[in-house]
């Protein structure tokens, strides 16, 4: 049984209690039923955050909190479960609504800043996520906090360069088919052989570059997770980055000579 029962379980001992007493006792038989209602939904709530399917967890909780609304202590840890779950499952808008209600009644709540900061980072507020990870180290010291808070940090400064998510319009939990989808879409519509004039080319030039490098890093997994970590692996100081642009620089685009690639 999860620990945010424990208040419930001492309850319902005494339930037991006042039924083996009194079997016909209208409050206790109600009360009784409630809270073992409660305990099941908990249970499989979760049962369903161990497995990973975050989804139903949140559904299971939010039938709890409709169970149990007006047990503070309760309502608050299954608040706390609901932030989790809406992390996990990276659902961003109800991530930082659930990890905000928790918060506003429990500023000092590790878990609740940590998550928010997290799904703050996913929206792409890494200001805001530097805050709470800043508040978190204030309150504990710990090495999971020091790395969230540096990454944070290093996201933020990232921000302000060649953002690869922001090339291709596409959020930062987007999956390979939409990556795909979106290079596909500009790259034909910025392909350097469709412009007659030189300016324009140059500058459709520029932005396939631009485009056929968010590709490269976000449909490469460990690319993708350096850039995610904060680090550019096509920065021209590095030796994958200066390799990317020596490919691409002074490549023959137009001129009777055309470039061919594939779109995957």
């Amino acid at each position: 049984m999860i620990k945010v029962l424990r208040l419930k379980v001492l309850h319902f001992r005494e339930i037991r209690e006042c039924l083996k007493l009194d079997q016909d006792h209208k409050e206790c038989h109600t009360h009784y039923k409630k809270v073992k209602k409660l305990v099941k939904q908990l249970n499989q709530a979760q049962d369903l955050i161990n497995e990973g399917v975050y989804g139903d967890a949140v559904s299971k909780l939010k039938a709890a909190l409709r169970t149990e609304s007006s047990e503070e202590k309760i309502v608050l840890k299954i608040q706390s479960r609901l932030c989790l779950c809406n992390k996990q499952g990276e659902f961003m808008e109800d991530c930082l609504s659930t990890c905000t209600t928790v918060l506003e009644k429990e500023s000092q709540d590790i878990e609740a800043l940590v998550n928010r900061a997290e799904c703050l980072i996913l929206n792409e507020d890494f200001e805001g996520a530097i805050k709470d990870y800043q508040t978190a180290q204030g309150i504990t010291d710990s090495k999971h906090i020091k790395e969230g808070l540096h990454r944070a940090e290093k996201l933020l400064k990232q921000s302000k360069k060649r953002d690869y998510y922001k090339i291709l319009g596409v959020p930062r939990n987007a999956d390979k088919s939409q990556i795909n989808k979106a290079y596909r879409k500009l790259a034909r519509e910025y392909h350097p052989d469709k412009y007659t004039d030189e300016a324009d080319k140059a500058a459709a030039e520029k932005k396939f570059i631009d485009i056929a490098a968010a590709k490269e890093v976000l449909t490469d997994d460990e690319k993708r997770q350096q850039f995610d970590n904060g680090e550019d692996p096509l920065d021209p100081e590095t030796e994958q980055g200066r390799n990317f642009h020596q490919h691409f620089h002074g490549f023959p685009f137009g001129g009777g000579q055309q470039f061919h690639f594939k779109f995957q």
